[in-house]
């Protein structure tokens, strides 16, 4: 049975307003065209689906079994059209992010402090992640968008987009303060206590091919889960680490913090935004990666 949507559309109108005249004002029609469609649909499906009243129009048993139906389905389309009206004005939706500690604190959360306030109907899920685990939620489609630090692995399946570079240094703690007079070479730091990011990660990647870049092999005596671990352990003097420069900008993190001098240069770090090909983004979470990605250009401005 091939019946037009908006056949069945005019009949949950009259169905719901019990009146003709008043149904057809809602759907800014007119009168005689809604009781044609009435009556082709009555022919159509073979039995009367209204009586008329002195009040208007009571559906007969066949047309009360058929508006139980067409009334979920009516009402869910309308839904749906409400929803993507609302997800165009950015007035609701979801957008995950799955971000590296170090690219949230050096890059992202200015960012969505201010998609929050030009946006505030769209609610923005943000997962912790190291680079590999922000991938696989990528891939795996439980985040958006990821935004992460290199070294990063090339993939078919998804777009990187370097937003800006970022520096590290190496701190110390006020127990270390002996090797502020010193310029040290890598070969001395594999002989002080070391705190890095946990093996597994891409930060312990990159700073093992770099000592192994002179020959040297690096070994953690203790390892952080996050980057956000590596400064209170530096100030309570469990050994030196590397850090990002920004995170060194707060006064209150720069309490018992010294950076150390090295005769070797730390090469920078890029932060990333990546996202799978495979999967198209919502409107809410393209606007956000337009965000992204226009403040790599204000980075490269400065």
């Amino acid at each position: 049975m091939n019946i037009s949507y908006d056949y069945y559309r005019i009949f949950y109108y009259v169905a719901k307003c019990g009146n003709i005249t008043q149904a057809a004002k809602e759907l800014a029609n007119n009168q005689p065209n809604v009781t044609r469609v009435i009556k082709t649909l009555e022919q159509a499906l073979g039995c009367s689906l209204f009586v008329r009243s002195h009040n208007g129009v009571v559906l007969t048993p066949e047309g009360d079994k058929l508006y139980a139906h067409v009334k979920i389905a009516v009402e869910n389309i309308q839904a749906g059209e409400e929803e993507l009206e609302h997800s165009k004005g950015l007035q609701k939706g979801i957008v995950s992010i799955a971000a590296s500690e170090v690219a949230l604190r050096c890059l992202l959360l200015p960012i969505l402090n201010r998609y929050r306030r030009m946006y505030p109907g769209v609610q923005v899920k943000i997962s912790n992640h190291s680079t590999p685990q922000a991938i696989f939620a990528l891939r795996d489609g439980l985040a958006d968008i990821a935004v992460v630090t290199t070294p990063l692995d090339n993939s078919d399946k998804i777009h990187i987009a370097k937003i800006r570079e970022f520096q590290e240094c190496a701190v110390c703690g006020d127990a270390y303060t002996s090797l502020l007079t010193s310029t040290l070479s890598f070969s001395d730091i594999t002989e002080i206590p070391l705190i890095c990011l946990s093996a597994g990660t891409k930060t312990y990647a990159f700073y093992t091919e770099l000592f192994a870049r002179y020959g040297l092999t690096i070994r953690p005596d203790i390892e952080a889960a996050t980057a956000d671990q590596i400064l209170p352990m530096v100030r309570n003097n469990l050994g030196i680490g590397f850090v990002p420069e920004d995170f060194l900008s707060d006064t209150n993190e720069n309490t018992g913090i010294h950076r150390l001098k090295l005769i070797q240069e730390i090469p920078p770090r890029s932060i990333c935004l990546i996202r799978n090909k495979e999967l198209p983004l919502s409107i809410a979470a393209k606007e956000l990666e337009k965000m992204i990605l226009h403040s790599g250009c204000s980075f490269e401005n400065q």
